[in-house]
């Protein structure tokens, strides 16, 4: 009996494990930056990441709503967290939900060992439901300017499957145009590119405005950002919607759902999952 016991627990276990998988929603990819220093106007950089609820808050949605979530970056790595945004100003005040967030996020398979986008190229993008791309400067430094992103991204564009992002995360986008690195250079010299042949050219969206970007700029005197997204977005012709500095504010236009701040981390993930929903009837 004694034997047997540990047996069953363990095939218990099996089984349960295999009903979990079973019963998943589906798929959704979540693209961070591998990097953590943003370069700045004067050859210096700033320390960077993700922004915590902008990634944890949407992410705990997605996992209680029954979806798995699959991490990505470009080199395979670990992403880092921006140690700025481990703060109760973005849970509400509530330091016992950013920390409950944070060990979402903690928790997450893959989340010290992602996969590389080059990796979920290499494989079936069929299988994703989704793709949701959380904010913090990072994706300025190595997602807006990568042409593998951008091929990720048309899939998802082609296919009309729900695109998310928030904050900075929006900038992403940028990268499924004909020649994404030469963009980014041309934005960083101060320069007003145009896009080429730009999968979402002429989509409403949002993204971190340049009242909340003049805010961040200031704590970094004397230093001064490379570029501003809100003006990148608009040069590359999205047609650009904002509310009120600080305030929640999501736009969604055929796949792509984008959010403007910090604090529109619960609107964009009820859209997110809305669309999902949706797309899976």
């Amino acid at each position: 009996m004694n034997r047997i016991a540990p047996i069953a627990l363990a095939l218990a276990g099996v089984l349960l494990a295999g009903q979990a998988v079973a019963e998943s929603k589906g798929e959704v990819l979540v693209l961070l930056s591998s990097e953590n220093q943003l370069p700045l106007k004067d050859g210096k950089s700033y320390p960077s990441g993700y922004y915590l609820n902008e990634f944890g808050v949407p992410a705990d949605q997605l996992l209680k709503a029954g979806y798995t979530l699959v991490l990505v970056t470009p080199k395979g790595n670990a992403p880092s967290v921006d140690e700025r945004s481990v703060d109760p100003l973005y849970f509400g005040g509530d330091a016992g939900e950013m920390q409950r967030i944070g060990k979402v996020v903690e928790g997450l398979p893959g989340i010290h060992d992602t996969l590389s986008v080059k990796e979920v190229l290499a494989g079936d993008l069929d299988r994703y439901a989704g793709i949701f791309i959380p904010g913090g400067h990072a994706p300025l430094i190595d997602l807006a300017n990568n042409p593998d992103v951008g091929t990720l991204l048309r899939h998802f564009h082609q296919a009309g499957k729900p695109t998310a992002a928030i904050c900075h995360g929006p900038i992403t986008l940028l990268s499924a145009q004909q020649d994404p690195v030469a963009y980014r250079a041309a934005l960083a010299r101060g320069d007003s590119p145009a896009a080429s042949d730009w999968a979402y050219q002429g989509y409403r969206m949002t993204i971190f405005s340049d009242p909340e970007e003049q805010v961040f700029e200031g704590s970094l005197k004397p230093q001064r950002l490379q570029f501003y997204p809100a003006k990148a977005m608009a040069g590359a012709g999205g047609s650009m919607s904002y509310a009120q500095a600080w305030k929640p504010h999501v736009v969604v236009d055929r796949e792509l759902i984008t959010g403007q701040n910090p604090f529109s981390d619960k609107a964009l993930a009820k859209a997110l999952l809305e669309r999902l929903e949706a797309a899976s009837r």
